[in-house]
């Protein structure tokens, strides 16, 4: 109200006329006696509200007290209520503990029932001659004092002890009875009541017993059948026919087929971990006669002996001293022993992966556990003694590479209608094999060595034979082309120019066979070595090959180009009547040169005469490589001849016509193209056939494969006797 108040008073502030003044003193008095009113109609209610509030206060009081005797109650009652609920509760715990007692009592009872039954099971059993039975029994009073061991403690002690000694004694005599048996089984080798028998070993806790006694048993086998083959071979020691490869073979399937065969029992009978002692125990059997068998191998064969021989042949031949006639070797001997030695690593290899694929299976999710057994395996005895056969195999391979290499090229010689001689094909005959032999070891440092072993003797010996040799052949082969075309006509080629000219395709075929060897050796490698840092030394070796057949590449290209040298003057006398011919011509001689006889149709005459004849002994990439270097040498002699000529437009036209008529006849006689030798000549017809000096702005702007500089342009368009040299001079090129 007081602050509607002072809006009004404020508003009254506000009032200017007298209207407005009456108005509001109007509304005023109109708003007091509404208040007058409102205050009198609340006195006027005054008694009747003091009657309520004494009605009000004497009510609470007596709800109080009703309140109060009723709390009191439910206080008594719930005190009643949790004395009977405590005198419940114990009752309860009361009965809880007795029916624990009466559940320990039951289990006792059922314990004692079940110990007094597989008691009375075992002597049942033992009675009757139920083995199988009896160590079931056995099994279960074991299982039951382990699980109940607590319980068994507050047996009856005399009861316990009885029970216990009659198991003791069951078990003794189900243990011995077994032996017996087993034993039995073992000497009669009927395999399955060995199996039977050592089954048995679990159910009486003996687990670590019956696995040995079985792996004694497998042992016993495969070492009978060991030493019996073992001696047949000390018998025959006088014999080199002594088959070590199906001894070793033997004792492989015989290991083989024991884990094949017996690790599902073995894992069954005692557990997945007795799997790896299986195995570990059967190594110890490839170990024990697998080294004995190759160390015996190596001294029956004389391995250490022979290589000391070798390497002694190989030290006198490197340093050409004389060896002793003692120190004589059979290449043939060496490489009967290769094959075997082949054969022993390759199945030993193959066993020894069969072997690691079983320990991972084996180890199951325990890659630490296959890996530590691997190392052990792979650090074994055997493995030892299959490395030191390595080495002896490295020694005698690369002593026969060596050897049969070098002999292929002492006794090289050529057969008529053959591109190349001997030594190609049996050079590369013995390489095929001893590489393939390599990759069969397995070993990829093995291979790795006679890989570079194979190209020391293709960079060192076969590349030296082939420069020797080509160096005189070039000679000849030139003498014997001069000799084919030296009167009338042409003469077929001789069997001396035909095996002058093999010499020429060694080079170029032997490149080929490089590449040839190096890709089957890298795809057969790929299918023994899987292993991308594997893979990846195998390449770094084989790309020395790539090497060496570049060599051989630029033998060939020396060889053909010492040749076409040496044929080149045969062209001389031709080539000197293009010296003496005159391009500045009437109408009458061009149209006398154009009925032929001229100096081009003498060279294409030789010449075609010179390729056909050597066509037949090349082969054909080595036939194209020197009609490319001949026709090179043609055209620069042709080039520098014809740029000291004066020409007349008649002369270039006839120019541009022989240049044309070379290039024709001669792209009948090789396979690669010939124009781009040509192409200079080519330009100079064009250049001399103008008939001004501007026209050759027509050709220069439009034709932007020009082999001519503008200066050399200029140069020729001044041979033509007709052109004005202050016009040349001025041309804008």
């Amino acid at each position: 109200m007081a602050m509607a108040l002072a809006i009004d008073l404020e508003s009254i502030k506000r009032l200017t006329n007298l209207a407005d003044i009456n108005r509001a003193l109007h509304e005023t008095h109109a708003h007091e006696r509404s208040i007058e009113a409102e205050l009198e109609e609340l006195l006027s209610k005054r008694s009747s509200i003091e009657e309520s509030f004494v009605s009000l206060h004497d009510s609470a009081s007596e709800s109080l007290e009703g309140l109060l005797a009723d709390a009191e109650g439910l206080a008594g009652s719930i005190h009643s209520t949790a004395e009977l609920s405590e005198r419940v509760s114990k009752k309860v715990r009361e009965l809880d503990m007795a029916q624990s007692r009466i559940h320990d009592t039951l289990q006792r009872i059922n314990l004692t029932v079940d110990r007094s039954s597989a008691v009375d099971g075992i002597r049942a059993a033992l009675a009757s001659g139920d083995f199988e039975a009896a160590a079931e029994h056995v099994s279960k009073y074991l299982q039951l004092e382990k699980q109940f061991s607590t319980a068994t403690d507050e047996l009856d002690s005399h009861q316990l002890q009885e029970q216990r000694a009659v198991l003791q004694d069951a078990k003794t005599r189900l243990r011995d009875e077994i032996l017996s048996r087993l034993d039995a089984a073992k000497k009669q080798k009927d395999h399955a009541s060995v199996l039977r028998f050592t089954r048995l070993y679990a159910p009486l806790g003996l687990q670590e017993e019956g696995l040995e006694s079985f792996l004694e048993y497998l042992r016993g086998l495969i070492a009978a059948r060991a030493e019996d083959d073992y001696s047949a071979l000390v018998e025959g020691a006088a014999s080199m026919e002594s088959d070590y490869v199906n001894t070793l073979t033997n004792l492989f399937k015989d290991i083989a087929v024991a884990i094949d065969e017996n690790e599902g029992f073995v894992g069954d009978a005692f557990g997945p971990e007795a799997v790896l002692t299986l195995v570990s125990g059967l190594q110890q059997l490839c170990d024990q006669y697998g080294a004995k068998l190759l160390a015996r191998y190596v001294q029956h064969r004389r391995l250490q002996a022979l290589v000391s021989e070798t390497s002694a042949l190989s030290h006198a031949r490197r340093t050409s001293a004389p060896a002793q006639a003692a120190l004589a070797v059979d290449p043939r001997q060496v490489e009967g022993f290769l094959e075997e030695m082949v054969l022993l690593c390759q199945r030993s290899e193959e066993y020894s992966q069969f072997m690691v694929a079983k320990i991972g299976t084996a180890a199951g999710a325990a890659p630490a556990e296959a890996s530590a057994r691997e190392t052990a395996f792979r650090g074994g005895a055997f493995n030892m003694a299959v490395r030191e056969l390595v080495s002896y195999y490295m020694a005698l391979e690369e002593f026969y590479l060596e050897e049969n290499v070098e002999k292929a090229i002492a006794i090289d010689e050529w057969s008529p209608d053959a591109l190349t001689t001997s030594m190609v094909d049996d050079v590369f005959f013995v390489l095929q094999k001893c590489g393939g032999r390599a990759l069969a070891i397995g070993s990829l440092q093995c291979l790795c060595a006679i890989l570079g072993q194979l190209n020391n003797l293709l960079r060192d010996s076969l590349r030296a034979a082939l420069e020797y040799k080509w160096k005189a052949a070039a000679a000849r082969l030139a003498q014997a082309v001069a000799a084919a075309t030296g009167g009338e006509g042409v003469s077929a080629p001789t069997g001396d120019a035909a095996e002058y000219a093999a010499v020429f395709n060694n080079a170029e075929i032997s490149a080929m066979y490089v590449g040839k060897l190096r890709a089957e050796l890298e795809e057969s490698a790929w299918r023994y070595f899987h292993a991308p840092a594997e893979r990846e030394r195998i390449r770094s070796v084989l790309v020395d090959l790539s090497q060496t057949a570049l060599a051989f590449t630029q033998i060939t290209h020396k060889a053909l180009e010492q040749l076409s040298s040496g044929i080149a003057p045969r062209l001389r006398a031709t080539l000197d009547e293009a010296a003496g011919a005159s391009y500045e011509l009437t109408d009458a001689e061009y149209a006398a040169n154009e009925a032929g006889d001229t100096w081009v149709d003498h060279l294409l005459g030789i010449l075609v005469a010179l390729l056909q004849w050597l066509q037949p002994l090349l082969t054909p990439s080595n036939y194209d490589a020197l009609v490319a270097s001949l026709l090179q040498k043609v055209v620069d002699r042709l080039e520098a001849t014809l740029r000291v000529k004066r020409f007349n437009q008649l002369g270039g036209l006839q120019l541009d016509r022989d240049v044309r008529h070379m290039v024709v006849t001669l792209s009948e006689v090789t396979q690669r193209t010939i124009r781009d030798k040509f192409a200079v000549l080519s330009q100079m017809g064009t250049l001399l056939s103008l008939e001004s000096v501007a026209e050759v702005l027509d050709y220069w702007g439009s034709n932007a494969a020009w082999r001519l500089t503008d200066a050399q342009v200029r140069e020729i368009l001044g041979q033509r006797a007709d052109f004005d040299p202050l016009e040349i001079a001025s041309l804008h090129l």
